[in-house]
């Protein structure tokens, strides 16, 4: 069988390491793709410095972009030479960090006009859980098309997006706008608060300022929470003293108690109500983003292969800046990647790379 070199997490806090893997041929409606582009995420810290969910060696990544070079058949959608972005991450074949992936159509969008692979690609894995945490965790409506004159129930209710500058963040800011929310509170760097204004957030709070809970409690009611960042004292401690009964709060998973850097190991929670004093009546719940293929069917053959590329071309959501990785080889471009995730140098942006030699 052929082979291909795969990026893979060998270790808690080890180097990464290249590893062979088979080149998998597509069957039914899968189509392979040649990987040109990826976006490392804190998932990919999570499993190499603190081995969530890993059994090493394990392939990394789950934002691909790149080119179809091949097709089942049973393939409709999707054709040779086609440039295509996806959030791909079941197994081993669909991963991002390496030469080539094997994935169904339905996971991946056709590029539009004007945009490149290394723009795309920031949007894949946070766009679907923006869509599934506003849906599947805080019970929000999000059809698709958008009626016409769309106004969604709770349209004037305040919804506070916790991490406004992270990817989910603007993405949730964006999109939330677009199906009509008004009252959209979000935290960020000052920095990052004109931005967030011109995504559709009406008030940004600096979430380094002391008075930051009270300055939120003083500006508006807060029914609707999406914590982007999950951790245990940045914001979940706060977020609950903000949280009142009948609120919703979607925190994104793991919960990090302890974040990783260069001298200790990460630890995390799953529990997202562990050691936090929730007001009683609020629902508070974790956001599990790899599950929306089973949650949501239609989502599961269109939030990919049809919104997500028809937001992007529309310019409704804007991709997220880039700090491109710069490298000799795959292998030194994903490892510096992941030392620029552990000391947190990326502020507003995404981590890009490209991912073959070839």
């Amino acid at each position: 069988m052929a082979t291909h070199a795969a990026v893979a997490t060998v270790g808690l806090k080890q180097h990464l390491a290249i590893i062979q893997v088979p080149t998998i041929k597509p069957q039914a409606d899968e189509v392979r793709v040649h990987v040109e582009w990826t976006a490392s995420t804190p998932l990919d810290l999570h499993q190499n410095d603190g081995g969530l969910l890993v059994k090493p060696p394990q392939v990394l990544g789950d934002g691909t972009a790149g080119t179809v070079i091949e097709v089942g058949p049973g393939v409709k959608r999707l054709k040779v030479g086609d440039k295509v972005f996806g959030f791909t991450w079941r197994e081993q074949k669909e991963k991002a960090h390496q030469e080539f992936c094997t994935a169904p159509e339905w996971l991946l969008g056709l590029l539009p006009k004007g945009f490149t692979l290394a723009e795309a690609v920031t949007l894949p894995n946070n766009f679907v859980t923006v869509f599934h945490a506003l849906t599947a965790d805080l019970n929000i409506e999000l059809p698709w098309p958008k009626p016409v004159n769309y106004i969604p129930r709770g349209a004037d209710e305040g919804v506070l997006i916790w991490g406004g500058s992270s990817s989910v963040g603007q993405f949730a800011i964006q999109i939330l706008k677009y199906y009509g929310y008004t009252k959209i509170l979000t935290t960020a760097s000052k920095r990052h608060h004109e931005k967030l204004r011109s995504f559709g957030a009406e008030f940004t709070f600096d979430y380094r300022d002391l008075h930051v809970v009270d300055d939120i409690l003083n500006a508006e009611r807060v029914s609707l929470v999406l914590d982007c960042i999950g951790s245990f004292q940045g914001s979940i401690k706060k977020i609950a003293r903000i949280a009142k009964s009948e609120s919703r709060v979607a925190i994104l998973l793991p919960v990090i108690v302890r974040d990783s850097n260069e001298d200790v190991g990460p630890i995390y929670e799953m529990d997202v109500k562990k050691g936090v004093d929730w007001e009683n009546g609020i629902d508070v719940r974790g956001v599990r983003t790899h599950s929306y293929l089973d949650h949501n069917e239609f989502f599961k053959y269109h939030l990919q292969a049809d919104i997500m590329p028809t937001m992007l071309k529309e310019r409704i959501v804007e991709p997220n800046n880039q700090k491109i990785i710069e490298g000799k080889t795959m292998l030194v471009r994903a490892q510096e990647a992941m030392n620029v995730l552990r000391r947190k140098g990326a502020s507003g942006e995404r981590l890009v790379w490209r991912v073959s030699d070839m």
